[in-house]
């Protein structure tokens, strides 16, 4: 039988995983064995964390358009009602962009979706 020579399929593992971790500090970027735990975790926390985020940002979008329809008197819940109501397509964040940037616009959507 011929000699066969293992290690290419490990070392490609295996220098995957240190790519991955290279910015890590310490043996987390050089150790193999710590190197595979950190990347692991950090490939978990990164899934975790979109969903964080876009949960966070919509929070923030209810918040500056809250905002912005008290200062016209209206509550947030009855501007999204009357929203729904005349079939106004507007998401949250197109909203919290327009409050903040537009506020004339913003106040004449209020005054729309308000008359009845």
């Amino acid at each position: 039988m011929t000699r066969v020579k293992r290690g290419y399929v490990a070392r490609k593992r295996r220098k995957n995983i240190l790519t991955l971790t290279s910015g890590f500090q310490g043996t987390h970027s050089k150790l193999f064995r710590t190197a595979n735990q950190q990347g692991m975790r950090a490939l978990a926390c990164s899934h975790r964390d979109r969903g964080k985020r876009k949960r966070n940002l919509r929070r923030l979008w209810i918040t500056r358009v809250n905002a912005a329809a008290k200062d016209n008197g209206i509550s947030y819940n009855k501007l999204i009602k009357n929203l729904y109501k005349k079939k106004i397509i507007l998401n949250r964040k197109m909203l919290a962009q327009i409050a903040i940037f537009d506020k004339f616009c913003f106040s004449t959507i209020i005054q729309n979706i308000s008359t009845k």
